[in-house]
């Protein structure tokens, strides 16, 4: 038929015929895309948030997009208020509307109250096909037309030959099953940033437009549309390259057939009148026409940024310095965009390209260590100026080895060199590499093994590198045993070089009580931070410091173990029997807990990096950078307050890029069992007939003596006993996935390790927020034992709901190998591709995993030390030899493994 149009209607009529070329979706009613109207809806200022909607309209928008998803708000209660106001005022009014939501609630609550006929953005196949002609069926019962995004069971499509083939899968549903109207059907291919850095992303544009034109030739009557901001994510902040990337990408991709598109109908750009060079730039970017497409952008960008057809006005004036002082600047102030030109000028007229190095550079690091050391600097910027100091030496590399290779040239001279190294079984690097980076600003030569390196290849490196010292970091409380180990092979094999132990699990008592006493021939220090590591290895490495040094810290560790040695003897414990006596007694008579909505396991794939970054509890991530505090009041600290709120809107950018640029496949498991107490450890069945038993988790039992009636708690208290009431225990596991090693390496080949510890840190808050993101999921949906819960991912941080999830190797748990029970359960590897090291570290690192106890009474605890008598009885229920036990629980042991009671009486 040559007259099936898309008719849709406000108190208009509006009808896409083919004289319209393109329709303008306006996207400034989007609390997900416009900060001010998401500030207005929160704050309730409807009037305002009216004119937001008046002035799309009156900007050219044909069609206005809503959109209530704000975790704040009740996103359902709104879209019906704002509809409502909005049918009220006919110059808005006029136009349909699209109702946008990920929540069908929110949709169909707007489609019960919008009046004409509306857009329904979006529906999928990412939940199957069952679900998809159900929100099919409805739209169509509401008379509506609908989005549908290129989007199927394993994920968003985002290449040629998966958005044309889930997009032909929909059609052939719509149009074959349900008789929907063609010309109702908008698809929606997904646009994607470009220009990220990121090769494999170079061709989304391309793909984009060559999947438009392949769905408008083969689906017959349908549109295409898109969210047009997506594709210069990696621009925000320039809104002139924005408004000329979207006019050019525009001009291409409704030639090809796209004919709607959700953008800022009062920002774009007529192609025609885009500045050559910018608008030449903008093509080789969207159709991916050149290698350097990406970096050409990138050095005209800024000429553009305060206006379309005139520069930027900058304060430059520091241009205008002698080259030396250039570099300084440009160090103190991480300014990469200069370095290589003024490093090669200063080449130019050095006798040596290592003059360089040694001459303006160090003494641009110089004033960086003297700032950091004075606390005028913070670590977030001393990261910058190591990669601008990388930089600029990546530009003298190679005339340094070709001065080598003609004459024999001399080495440059380093205040020494450390080898660093993530323990064996250990993944965790991010301390670590900080270190290394600020090590490397005060001249030290780092060389970094990576993670989980075995104690040979430490010592092969060591002798073979000539090191100066050997910097160990761990996680995991299995990497303290790794560390006295390494100590004692130090020891063993002649070394006396400085052993530096620092991680998150590390200590100054550590260290003093296991690790010293292991290395008699050389000193082990404990590093606090990173801000301490050079003052530390400076006196170490020093001629004339390090023997006073070395003295005073063996006097300070002598000190440091007797007082615990001290402490520990003056703590009275109990023997099990008396402490499983003084166990927590909870009324299991009138305890009645749901059964899960499912038992076993159920995969989660479907994972929205803009909705898990709403969880993100911020705090640990300003720790990561050695900034002390607490967000949001850290912004506004008065010493640190300026290096947070930069290094806060860096790292909301790169969590931007991540999220368009989808660079992470976050992925988890989850799984219910029936389950019951038996003694001090949690029996898990097969069914609910509970007849047959599937695993046992073990737990430990506090055995401090307790005042004022305290407990003597171990987890299994919380879990009802065999014999009284149903009871049910869950498990988890959830990762970012493996993706920002690969990323993370990337930034670092390219010299820019402030990225590359920013992907890792953004990571690690990813998963976190995953596994809070999930236990909320079981309390309201998948166990369901809270389902009117209603908490803020930021009232979600401060725990105030019913039920924990410890996990194995944390204090309620020590006992890092009941990980290999909750992976064997949850079949874990398969499922998310996580892994267990030897020292059951998990791999990716960016990863969480634990179990669910839903008790209201239940909560978190340490178990602390623990007593021979508690040793033996544990290693028996476990099965395991007691040397084997006792490797996995030596931090905790109230006793020297392998001592007789008589030798430690």
């Amino acid at each position: 038929m040559s007259d099936r149009y898309l008719r849709l209607s406000g108190l208009e009529p509006f009808v896409l015929t083919p004289d319209i070329p393109f329709v303008n979706v306006g996207e400034r009613t989007n609390v997900t895309g416009s900060a001010r109207f998401r500030k207005l809806i929160t704050n309730r200022d409807y009037a305002a948030a009216l004119e937001v909607a008046r002035d799309q309209v009156e900007n050219g928008a044909q069609i206005i997009d809503i959109n209530m998803d704000e975790g704040l708000i009740d996103s359902k209660a709104v879209m019906v208020e704002f509809l409502n106001l909005v049918a009220s005022e006919p110059d808005i009014a006029r136009v349909p509307v699209m109702i946008d939501s990920s929540k069908w609630e929110v949709i169909e609550a707007g489609l019960k109250c919008v009046q004409g006929k509306p857009v329904v953005n979006s529906i999928s196949l990412k939940e199957g096909e069952e679900q998809f002609r159900h929100h099919a069926g409805l739209c169509l019962a509401y008379g509506a037309a609908v989005v549908v995004m290129a989007f199927d069971e394993q994920g968003q499509a985002d290449t040629f030959q998966r958005k044309t083939e889930i997009c032909a899968r929909a059609y052939r549903i719509l149009t074959e099953e349900l008789d929907f109207p063609p010309e109702d059907i908008i698809f929606d291919p997904n646009i994607f940033a470009v220009a990220t850095g990121i090769e494999e992303h170079n061709n989304y544009g391309v793909d984009f437009i060559e999947a438009t034109r392949w769905i408008r030739q083969n689906l017959p009557h349908c549109h295409i549309s898109g969210g047009v901001s997506n594709l210069s994510f990696s621009f925000r902040g320039n809104e002139p390259v924005r408004e000329a990337m979207h006019a050019v990408f525009l001009y291409h991709a409704i030639q090809a057939g796209m004919d709607m598109g959700i953008v800022n109908a009062g920002q774009l750009a007529v192609y025609d009148q885009i500045e050559p060079e910018l608008r030449e730039a903008c093509e080789d970017v969207v159709l991916n026409r050149r290698d350097d497409s990406t970096e050409r952008l990138l050095e005209i960008a800024e000429r553009f940024k305060g206006g379309a057809r005139e520069e930027k006005v900058r304060d430059l004036a520091w241009r205008e310095w002698p080259v030396e002082k250039r570099m300084e600047h440009a160090l103190v102030n991480g300014i990469t965009e200069f370095i290589e030109a003024d490093t090669e000028e200063a080449r130019l007229v050095a006798t040596r390209p290592l003059d360089v190095i040694e001459g303006p550079l160090m003494a641009g690091m110089n004033v960086v260590g003297d700032l950091f050391g004075a606390g005028k600097m913070f670590l977030p910027q001393v990261v910058k100026s190591a990669r601008v100091m990388k930089q600029a030496v990546a530009v003298l590399l190679p005339y340094m080895e070709e001065e080598k290779r003609l004459n024999g040239g001399s080495e440059r001279e380093s205040a020494g060199k450390v080898l660093m190294a993530t323990v064996k079984g250990d993944v965790h690097d991010i301390g670590k590499n900080i270190v290394g980076v600020v090590l490397a600003c005060n001249n030290y030569e780092i060389i970094d093994l990576g993670v989980m390196v075995p104690p040979q290849k430490i010592l092969e490196v060591a002798r073979e590198q000539n090191v100066d010292a050997i910097g160990l970091s761990g996680l995991i409380t299995p990497s303290l045993d790794e560390m006295v180990h390494m100590a004692a092979e130090m020891e063993r094999e002649g070394f006396d070089i400085p052993l530096l132990i620092g991680g998150a699990t590390t200590s100054k008592v550590h260290t003093a009580v296991k690790i010293a006493p292991r290395y008699l021939h050389g000193p082990a220090v404990y590093v606090t931070d990173a801000s301490r590591a050079v003052g530390v290895v400076s006196q170490l490495l020093s001629p004339t410091q390090r023997a006073d040094y070395v003295a005073q810290v063996r006097a300070e560790y002598t000190d440091v173990a007797a007082r615990h040695e001290r402490a520990e003897s003056a703590k009275s414990r109990l023997p099990l029997a008396t402490a499983r006596a003084n166990a927590l007694q909870i009324d299991w008579s009138d305890y009645h807990v749901p059964a899960p909505t499912f038992l076993g396991t159920r995969i989660l794939e479907d994972w929205d990096l803009a909705e898990i970054a709403r969880y993100i509890d911020w705090t640990p991530f300003f720790q990561t950078w050695e900034l002390k505090g607490v967000y949001p009041r850290i912004l506004d600290d008065e010493k640190q307050g300026e290096a947070a709120r930069t290094l806060f809107a860096e790292a909301k950018e790169m969590l931007e890029r991540i999220i368009e640029g989808k660079w992470f496949r976050p992925r988890a498991v989850v799984g219910f069992w029936p389950a019951n107490t038996v003694g001090d450890d949690i029996r898990l069945y097969t069914d609910d007939g509970r007849a047959e038993t599937q695993a046992m988790l073990h737990t430990l039992r506090q055995q401090t003596s307790k005042r004022g009636g305290r407990p003597n708690v171990a987890l299994s208290d919380f879990v009802a006993p065999e014999g009284s009431v149903p009871d049910y225990v869950g498990g988890f596991v959830v990762t970012a996935g493996p993706e920002e090693s690969e990323i993370s390496a990337r930034f670092e080949r390219a010299n820019d390790d402030y990225a590359a510890i920013m992907v890792k840190a953004l990571a690690d808050r990813i998963a976190e927020a995953m596994a809070e993101m999930l236990h909320e999921r079981v309390r309201r949906e998948f166990w369901a034992y809270a389902p009117d819960e209603a908490y803020s991912p930021q009232e979600l941080i401060a725990e105030p709901y019913r039920g924990i999830r410890p996990a194995p190797g944390y204090p309620a748990q020590p006992d890092h190998t009941e990980k290999l029970t909750l992976f064997s359960l949850l079949d874990a590897e398969a499922a998310t591709g996580v892994t267990l090291t030897e020292s059951m570290a998990m791999w990716p690192g960016s990863s969480v995993s634990g179990m669910y106890i839903g008790h209201p009474d239940a909560y978190y605890f340490g178990v602390a030390k623990v007593e021979r008598d508690q040793v033996q009885d544990y290693a028996q229920r476990k099965g395991m030899p007691i040397e084997q036990v006792e490797r996995w629980l030596t931090p905790i042991l109230n006793y020297v493994p392998g001592q007789t009671q008589d030798e430690a009486a």
